[in-house]
């Protein structure tokens, strides 16, 4: 590597907040700088719940011009990695067609499950391997069909390939993100256009795809000027989406070991090399979503701190505004034994009154609701790591391999206590960090695309010798881990073998809660693989 340096922007977009960071490698080691950081969140209109695009593409243009400031030499790479799922329409001369749908609007409510009475669940997953989800791009877009919009539409395209087309001219699908959309086939990495069609989804709005590490084309001429860039920098497809980003930059040693990238969402998985889309996988509901350098990425999203920032939001909206740290002391200082949920419960998916929710779930499962907010986050965290274990059990059966240590990157890595209680209720050791995994990843793949890495390999040794992690031990009081685990099973209904009818059944009746079908009925021990 000797004494070159290279330069990258990442802009990584979440849920909650924009970043736009400046990554510097050289000598065998990478540095991130925080150059600009945004609020980013839904707006309602009267169509409904909107992403502000506009807003997120002027914040990023800020965030470039204060790095083209702020660097001490020039910038060889800028990437995009954001949320998956949602996306944008544009119209035949490549504008907008208005602003993109947020994923928790109700304008999907009941699509997936008159998308399955037309299609089998088995035919969908069989070509895609994607866990089913209300919000997935499919059924976001059948919540579509008949529109002006869509028929006016002539292509598509996911909130990072949005946000790259604007910095580089050139429209494209990166193959992560796409992989998130329920309509990419998972074994020869193109869409899967026949099940578009049948869903009613008109094929011709699907991009040109190509891979993560792929230079685009150079950042537009204006935006370079207006920032001060000379010579403009290349515009890379990265892992689009952001787990993806994330994955790249788990600090693992081999192949042993399951990575928690947890924010707004938890996202807990296993790399491998292949699909895998069994009747076990599609039981347990898990996804197979694309990895850089060709990887498979099964996993389950899990709801994640969502549940912690809504309940915060609550409670400011009614005049007592914790900070998250002030929460976490909270519920470390709560008594265990409290009530437990399963915090995939459909009620928990849109934005509202969350302690109320988790409350009431409580309530209805006969336990007491919580006594006061540290009950309430303790709930809620100890639920979450009970849920990781429900999960990684699940996708350890199907992937045939144990996970001998778990990686948390993101913004929960420091989340001290959710942190300790997945080590204890996992009962293996928790490595926590990178906290800017999905940053890093993405500064790591514009290396890789520039031929200043080789391998995965060479990324993940070279972030594990930049920055540290703090590592959790499991409790050696396996009783009361094992306690815990057994009330969350019991409470929850939910089974860790997941005995009965498999997630989804073709015209099967409705029920009130789509997750419960996902959760309980898979296949027996012993029919994965």
């Amino acid at each position: 590597m000797g004494g070159r340096v290279s330069r990258f922007i990442a802009v990584d977009l979440g849920a909650e907040s924009g970043r736009v960071q400046l990554g510097t490698l050289a000598g065998g080691r990478v540095t991130l700088e925080e150059i600009h950081r945004f609020v980013n969140g839904p707006v309602r209109l009267p169509s409904g719940l909107h992403w502000d695009v506009l807003g997120i593409h002027r914040e990023v243009l800020s965030g470039i011009a204060l790095a083209a400031r702020r660097a001490d030499g020039p910038i060889d790479g800028i990437a995009v990695d954001a949320w998956g799922c949602d996306y944008a329409l544009l119209d035949r001369d490549g504008e907008l067609l208005g602003n993109p749908f947020h994923y928790r609007d109700h304008r999907t409510d009941g699509v997936m499950e008159r998308v399955l009475e037309e299609i089998p669940a088995a035919e969908i997953y069989d070509a895609t391997g994607i866990q089913f989800m209300p919000f997935n791009t499919l059924f976001q877009l059948a919540a579509h069909r008949g529109s002006a919009q869509l028929d006016a539409a002539r292509a598509l395209a996911t909130i990072p390939d949005l946000l790259a087309y604007w910095l580089s001219g050139r429209l494209a699908g990166e193959k992560t993100a796409a992989s998130t959309t329920q309509l990419l086939d998972v074994r020869t990495g193109d869409w899967a256009r026949e099940l578009a069609i049948q869903a009613g989804i008109p094929a011709q709005v699907l991009p040109p795809l190509v891979d993560a590490g792929t230079v685009l084309a150079p950042l537009r001429e204006e935006i370079a000027r207006e920032a001060g860039l000379d010579p403009a920098p290349d515009v890379i497809a990265v892992g689009g989406h952001d787990t993806a980003s994330a994955v790249v930059s788990v600090p693992a040693r081999g192949r042993d070991f399951a990575y928690l990238s947890s924010g707004t969402w938890s996202l807990l998985g296993m790399e491998l090399d292949e699909p895998v889309t069994s009747e076990a996988a599609r039981g347990y509901n898990l996804t197979n979503e694309g990895g850089v350098a060709g990887t498979i990425r099964l996993l389950r999203n899990v709801m994640g701190l969502w549940l912690v920032q809504e309940c915060r939001r609550q409670w400011a909206r009614e005049g007592v505004d914790h900070d998250y740290d002030a929460l976490h002391r909270m519920a470390q200082a709560a008594p265990a034994g409290g009530p437990l949920i399963d915090p995939d419960a459909p009620e928990l998916l849109h934005p509202g009154d969350m302690p109320a929710r988790i409350a009431e779930l409580c309530e209805r499962s006969g336990q007491p609701r919580p006594a006061d907010a540290g009950a309430t986050i303790r709930c809620a965290l100890e639920s979450l790591a009970c849920k990781y274990r429900l999960v990684l059990e699940r996708i350890e059966r199907v992937a045939g391999r144990r996970a001998e240590v778990v990686h948390v990157v993101g913004g929960g890595s420091r989340n001290a206590t959710l942190c300790q209680l997945a080590a204890d209720v996992l009962d293996r050791p928790v490595h926590a960090g990178p906290v800017e995994a999905t940053a890093l990843g993405n500064v790591m793949t514009q290396a890789l695309a520039h031929g200043r890495v080789d391998s995965l390999e060479e990324i993940r040794e070279i972030v594990a010798a930049s920055f540290s992690s703090d590592v959790y031990e499991p409790s050696a009081d396996r009783a009361a881990c094992e306690e815990l685990y057994a009330r969350f099973l019991s409470v929850t209904g939910l089974s860790a073998t997941g005995k009965g009818r498999e997630f989804p059944v073709r015209g099967a009746a409705r029920e009130p809660s789509w997750n419960s079908q996902c959760e309980a009925l898979a296949p027996t021990q012993g029919t994965n693989s």
